[in-house]
């Protein structure tokens, strides 16, 4: 199977009361993933904009910066992501992520869900 970029569903909205809206690329849906995921998608920080502090339960959300740099907080610790860096937070964790600098930041957000069994 494949799915060429032209063809995969995109939106634009504000992320856990985030500042501005994020850009989103799905990548697959849940069903696709044999719901063990709920989320796999490219995604667009543009500068000022970034996804609100929140938490995870029963699942596990990791990023993977492809371009720019990004201020993620972790648990309340902020740190400067580049491309290549990768995050994980889950099991009540809490984090955000967001744009402080002129260029758009790209990522790759998969959220991986806990299974029974």
């Amino acid at each position: 199977m494949y799915r060429l970029s032209a063809d995969c569903p995109r939106g634009e909205k504000q992320v856990a009361g985030g500042a501005g809206l994020v850009r989103m690329k799905v990548l697959a849906a849940p069903e696709e993933m044999y719901r063990s995921a709920r989320l796999f998608n490219h995604i667009t920080l543009d500068p000022g904009c970034s996804i609100g502090y929140h938490a995870h339960e029963h699942e596990t959300e990791f990023y993977y910066l492809l371009s720019g740099e990004a201020v993620f907080n972790d648990n309340g610790t902020e740190v400067l992501l580049h491309a290549g860096d990768v995050t994980q937070t889950g099991y009540g964790q809490s984090h955000s992520l967001e744009n402080r600098s002129t260029a758009p930041v790209e990522l790759i957000a998969l959220i991986v869900t806990e299974t029974n069994g």
